[in-house]
């Protein structure tokens, strides 16, 4: 088996440069590398750049729906559900709030839409091993719904601050004795 490759960036075109530029800095926490002749570079590590900003002149491009065929999201992870949150805290209060959390079992993840609709999901691994998590989605509560039910992020902030053990947390049954919240597949599809 020879090499494998990893994913180093991804590129958007957009026509809102400046607005994209900024929402990405504040997202991730990055800040830019280069700007110039219709590129813009960012980075939140050690890597040159993890995003590239195309510009496309603004009377040309089109904020993209969730049915347009594309990429769907890119996601982020956080190494704890405490990190995953405090992001959460600092986006709201900058009025950046996902467009629906999910509690997918194998990750917890809020899906975020940046200023063209593309979704960024920031999520925390649910499980320590990429094995577990492969384990988990061969069994049957993941075949059973792949995606998963939508939770409340404020109620589980709120739990967490109550002493609610992280375990319990990021389980789907925490998620399911919540309210009843929209269908997570009708937000990333657009279908409702």
């Amino acid at each position: 088996m020879g090499s494998r490759p990893r994913l180093v960036h991804i590129v958007l075109q957009t026509g809102q440069v400046d607005v994209m530029r900024d929402w990405y800095c504040t997202v991730l926490k990055a800040h830019v590398v280069y700007a110039g002749h219709g590129l813009t570079f960012l980075t939140h590590d050690d890597e040159h750049h993890r995003i590239a900003l195309l510009q496309v002149p603004a009377e040309v491009a089109r904020r993209k729906s969730p049915g347009t065929a594309a990429m769907h999201h890119s996601a982020w992870t956080f190494e704890s559900l405490d990190d995953l949150l405090a992001r959460y805290a600092e986006l709201a209060a900058a009025g950046i709030e996902p467009a629906v959390p999910i509690q997918h079992g194998v990750t917890t993840s809020l899906y975020y839409r940046d200023p063209d609709g593309n979704f960024v999901e920031l999520q925390i691994d649910n499980f320590a091993t990429p094995d577990e998590a492969t384990g988990y989605m061969e069994g049957p509560e993941y075949d059973s719904d792949a995606v998963g039910p939508s939770f409340d992020v404020q109620r589980m902030i709120e739990a967490r601050r109550d002493g609610t053990p992280v375990a319990e947390l990021i389980t789907r049954a925490w998620a399911l004795s919540g309210p009843e919240l929209p269908d997570p597949m009708t937000v990333l599809t657009g279908a409702g």
